[in-house]
């Protein structure tokens, strides 16, 4: 793996093989989004922490050379969550910092793990910096949210697993933040089935580095800002994405609201707006499965105040 910017296929499956026992394998549904017209979720949102994070969190600290003293994150809400739960199940005490926008359902679940939490600034971006400072101050284990090569990997076994539940599968669609989540499918899937990025209008970090060909910095705003709202796409993130020829596509909040909505309605199924980016981008057309195709779409997210749902 040295050297790499993403993982191998043996990578994640060692990396599926050390965490396995303190990650859920989550389950998948078929569902008729339109008359006739079926998709399978993988409903990721019942992970630990109502989220895809912990595989890379846990990947990240079972597969380090020392065991930490200390865990240290920036997160906008959901790797935080997930940096605090895996240092609560191995007894590793946690500093997150996140920025002072975090939604207060996700800072009250940080704190609820036994984690310190900081808020500073705005964006993810100045929560990273403070993080860094942080860790350098105190030779810290820090773990980054998306970009980082065991973070990938330990998100790549979500990809493997979608496998083994779906082998037929033709294309994946799964929302984009900093990378991570796509990096590590497309790590797997890469030449077997197609990747489908999904990202909000507000957060184009995969779609405006493949638009200059390497990752650059963008504007963040608008709904789900707070899981999708990296400033730029995570290098290895980026290299799997061109690797696997992966297609980016964009959604509105209009269309990531009718998303939630339908789940909620028709599912009872709570997601936050990054968790229902994914399906946003097939109910509103923006990406049209192929007839006869297997299409598993991710709902990753589910760190959410449930009680706007029914509005």
């Amino acid at each position: 793996m040295s050297g790499a910017l993403f993982p191998s296929r043996d990578d994640i499956e060692a990396a599926a093989a050390l965490i396995g026992g303190r990650v859920r394998q989550t389950p998948v549904i078929d569902v008729e989004y339109a008359p006739g017209r079926t998709v399978t979720l993988k409903l990721e949102q019942l992970q630990h922490t109502g989220s895809f994070k912990p595989r890379g969190a846990f990947n990240s600290v079972l597969s380090a050379a020392q065991r930490p003293e200390l865990l240290i994150a920036a997160s906008g809400g959901n790797h935080g969550l997930a940096v605090a739960h895996v240092g609560a199940a191995l007894g590793i005490p946690t500093e997150i910092f996140v920025p002072e926008t975090a939604p207060q359902v996700k800072v009250d679940g940080i704190r609820s793990r036994g984690a310190t939490v900081t808020l500073v600034g705005a964006t993810f971006a100045e929560a990273h910096q403070a993080s860094m400072a942080r860790a350098a101050e105190t030779g810290g284990f820090q773990i980054h949210a998306y970009d980082g090569l065991p973070t990938l990997t330990g998100q790549g076994t979500l990809g493997r697993e979608i496998e083994q539940q779906v082998p037929d599968a033709d294309a994946i669609v799964v929302a984009v933040g900093g990378g991570g989540l796509m990096g590590g499918i497309a790590s797997w899937w890469a030449g077997r089935a197609d990747i489908i990025a999904v990202e909000p209008v507000g957060c184009p970090t995969l779609h405006s580095a493949l638009a200059a060909g390497e990752p650059v910095d963008i504007a963040v705003s608008g709904l789900a800002a707070d899981s999708l709202g990296a400033k730029r796409i995570g290098t290895g993130g980026f290299a799997a994405a061109v690797n696997a020829a992966a297609t980016s596509v964009l959604v509105t909040p209009e269309d990531i609201l009718a998303a939630r909505k339908f789940l909620w309605d028709q599912l009872r199924i709570v997601a936050e707006p990054g968790g229902a980016a994914a399906l946003a981008a097939v109910l509103s057309g923006v990406y049209v499965p192929q007839p006869g195709s297997k299409t598993v779409v991710v709902v990753c997210g589910a760190n959410t105040d449930p009680s706007d749902l029914v509005r």
